[in-house]
């Protein structure tokens, strides 16, 4: 079923903290409706709202590390290419910094 995926450990963990991100989403907003409200995005947004944005800011920020991680060897004189795990953590740390603040 999933054979047409290249499932490696990077990618299944990206896909379980989605997974995960959106469960927890959903029991907080049974809990705890939420609230409009206004950070540095230039729109009020609601929790729903900020985990869209940075979902979708996670998953561009994949692919532009997929695409130069190739041109990173030359860049940097690397021996190899950076494992994705740098890109993965950046993107995390950038969505929650859009869930915080944003």
């Amino acid at each position: 079923m999933f054979d047409w995926m290249a499932w490696t450990l990077p990618v299944a963990v990206f896909f379980i903290s989605i997974v995960l991100m959106l469960a927890a989403m959903t029991l907080w907003e049974l809990k705890s409706p939420t609230t409009e409200r206004k950070g540095f995005l230039p729109i009020t947004t609601t929790r729903g709202d900020r985990l869209f944005i940075g979902l979708l800011i996670a998953a561009y920020i994949n692919l532009a590390f997929v695409a130069v991680s190739e041109r990173m060897v030359e860049w940097f004189h690397l021996e190899q290419e950076p494992t994705v795990w740098w890109s993965f953590a950046l993107s995390m740390a950038v969505l929650a910094l859009i869930m915080r603040k944003g």
